[in-house]
């Protein structure tokens, strides 16, 4: 475990880091100590940039990407995550659990989940070691229920307490805002987390049919995943949940936000787009797609084109 705040590391610069990418893939694995892998959704180029703000057991970020994406997520060990959507944006989902205006995403770290963001979405993102979080709310006398937190997933906020820690994070990640004091702008991020989190209140699951649902989804995509290249149907993935085409269609949009047949095509155009990027220069584009079951070399490059915005041979050269 991460040690807890050391006052003379706080007194060292703390910079402002920023990484663009134009790659859904490759902008997952600019946000330092995560393990994520993004699918582009939405058709179009990529565009994404995350502006962090790292100390030694807190990390603070603003990430803004252009497309829809399909996120799979885990946080550095012995952690705490924070995910707050900047006001007045389309609805994202945490592990199939729509997040709205006044809902902040909560996970410990180690943990993994999933996230599905809309086209130009940004999101304040607060990561924190426990123990440290642990201490300072004992020195404030907050007890944290974090069994009851990590089990929903969602924190309800009053607005006015989430617009005055957005307001917080805004001008700490403004790029063109002085320099400000490490160990003052630390414990201004730490009293903005234990506000939140004084009144929090744990989200639960929207309908009790959702366990069911979000366990029809796991399955199909576990399948889909571990057979890249098995050509699949909706009958396919019907029998193989045991559930009838309607709440196959039902589980995927509710939980996903997209229908299972589309989730099945760009999940794969997606693992040819990152097979195509580790690939060496010169690489045959007919024998990765497929790999991934793509037979008809002309209609693969089209829904490749139309989903990414390039040919697929523009990425291997």
């Amino acid at each position: 475990m991460m040690q807890v705040t050391d006052n003379n590391a706080l007194k060292k610069s703390v910079v402002l880091q920023r990484r663009d990418a134009e790659d859904a893939d490759l902008h997952a694995n600019n946000l330092t100590g995560w393990q994520q892998e993004y699918d582009q959704i939405s058709r179009g180029s990529f565009s994404g940039s995350i502006i962090e703000l790292p100390f030694k057991d807190l990390q603070v970020f603003r990430e803004d990407t252009n497309q829809a994406l399909q996120q799979k997520c885990v946080v550095w060990p012995d952690s705490v995550w924070l995910g707050i959507p900047l006001a007045q944006q389309q609805e994202c989902r945490i592990n199939g659990l729509g997040v709205s205006d006044n809902t902040v995403m909560c996970r410990l770290g180690n943990y993994d989940f999933d996230l599905s963001t809309p086209s130009d979405y940004s999101l304040y993102g607060m990561v924190i070691d426990y123990a440290t979080l642990l201490k300072t709310a004992q020195i404030h006398g907050l007890k944290l229920n974090w069994q009851e937190l990590h089990q929903f997933g969602r924190l309800s906020v009053p607005s006015q307490t989430l617009n005055n820690v957005r307001f917080v994070l805004a001008r700490l990640l403004n790029e063109q805002a002085q320099q400000v004091c490490p160990r003052m702008a630390h414990d201004v991020l730490m009293m903005a987390l234990l506000e939140l989190l004084k009144v929090e209140t744990p989200a639960p699951p929207d309908i009790q049919s959702y366990h069911h649902r979000k366990q029809v989804v796991d399955i199909v995509r576990a399948y889909i995943d571990v057979h890249p290249d098995t050509p699949l149907t909706v009958t396919d993935l019907c029998k193989m949940a045991n559930v009838s085409r309607r709440t196959l269609q039902y589980s995927f949009e509710s939980i996903l936000g997209v229908s299972p047949i589309r989730y099945l095509r760009v999940s794969r155009l997606n693992g040819v787009r990152r097979a195509l990027v580790q690939a060496s220069y010169g690489a045959c584009v007919a024998d990765i797609a497929s790999q991934w079951g793509f037979w008809h070399m002309s209609q693969f490059a089209k829904d490749y084109r139309d989903l990414f915005g390039e040919l697929p041979s523009r990425v291997v050269g």
